[in-house]
């Protein structure tokens, strides 16, 4: 897979997402070479909290809602054109970015001080889609990390929310699979190093999905040990965070290797209002990306949530 873009060179091209920028030769490279290239979309960027975030809305023919969608951590706006898809089969507006340290917005590679910063990109995203008057309701997704930016939103913002449609959560993120020994060798390597090596696992049935992740030249190589404190922050924060009455749709894999999903739903059980959940059996951890077979089965469970 050779690299037919270049993503610092994209990212200081676009203009603010409200110019209506015409994509580029090369901004339309980027979204043929990850299968965006679905509807009538629009790329450009915004500033939040010194970063330079990139985000991109597709339109359906004839929208009738916004869902915001929100990616896992290593991940960007690139890996979810299944769910795209989905979103505008329902006529929804989809409006994304790459968070901070990801994908084509800038910042250390998978990198953040303070999830924090996660909360003042939801609000620009927000702010964005109100600029552009995107239609009501306004859903939101999330898919691992995105997953707990998205439960942060809801558990400390949701009452106040713009967003006060449907919540759709894929293998949310509330702490990792082996936490206990992360957070170990999180403060044994702390002083000594500013990351390790990224490990690369087969986190989905479909026998092509590694191997395009491993020459996908937005994957970091790296784990960084900031967003690993940052994590242990997060997770004190969560866990002292007021009930919620909202109801989220959650979808989770039961071959799932990256997450601590048991701990994980027993905690968002406890933190809503009697959440709607689909166990896959099959499912593993990147569900976006998942096999047809396995996608066809939680797209159709989401689909029945908005009937």
């Amino acid at each position: 897979m050779p690299v037919t873009f270049d993503p610092d060179h994209l990212r200081e091209s676009l203009q603010p997402l409200m110019a209506a920028q015409a994509l580029s030769a090369e901004a339309r490279v980027y979204q043929r070479f990850y299968g965006l290239d679905q509807a009538v979309s629009r790329l450009g960027r915004f500033e939040v909290a010194g970063f330079q975030v990139v985000a991109q809305v597709w339109w359906p023919a004839v929208p009738v809602a916004t869902m915001f969608m929100y990616h896992g951590f290593y991940d960007h706006m690139g890996l979810y054109r299944h769910v795209v898809r989905w979103a505008l089969d329902q006529g929804f507006v989809v409006i994304a970015c790459d968070l901070p340290g990801h994908g084509l917005s800038s910042g250390v590679r998978a990198s953040i001080d303070d999830f924090a910063v996660y909360q003042q990109v939801v609000q620009a995203l927000f702010a964005e889609a109100k600029a552009l008057q995107l239609p009501q309701p306004w859903h939101l997704f999330g898919q691992s990390t995105g997953g707990a930016v998205v439960v942060d939103h809801l558990l400390n913002q949701g009452a106040d929310s713009p967003a006060q449609g449907k919540t759709f959560l894929l293998s949310p993120l509330v702490r990792p699979r082996a936490w206990g020994w992360s957070q170990l060798s999180y403060y044994l390597l702390r002083p000594f190093v500013k990351g390790i090596a990224r490990r690369f696992s087969d986190n989905t049935h479909d026998p092509a999905f590694r191997p395009f992740l491993e020459a996908d030249p937005l994957q970091p190589r790296q784990l960084p040990t900031a967003w690993v404190g940052a994590l242990a922050r997060w997770i004190k924060h969560i866990e002292a965070a007021p009930r919620s009455p909202r109801r989220p749709v959650i979808v989770q894999g039961e071959e799932d290797m990256t997450v601590d999903w048991q701990h994980n739903l027993q905690v968002l059980r406890g933190k809503f209002d009697q959440p709607e959940v689909l166990m896959l059996a099959r499912g593993r951890h990147h569900l976006a990306n998942e096999i047809s077979e396995i996608r066809e089965e939680y797209f159709s469970f989401l689909t029945d949530q908005l009937k």
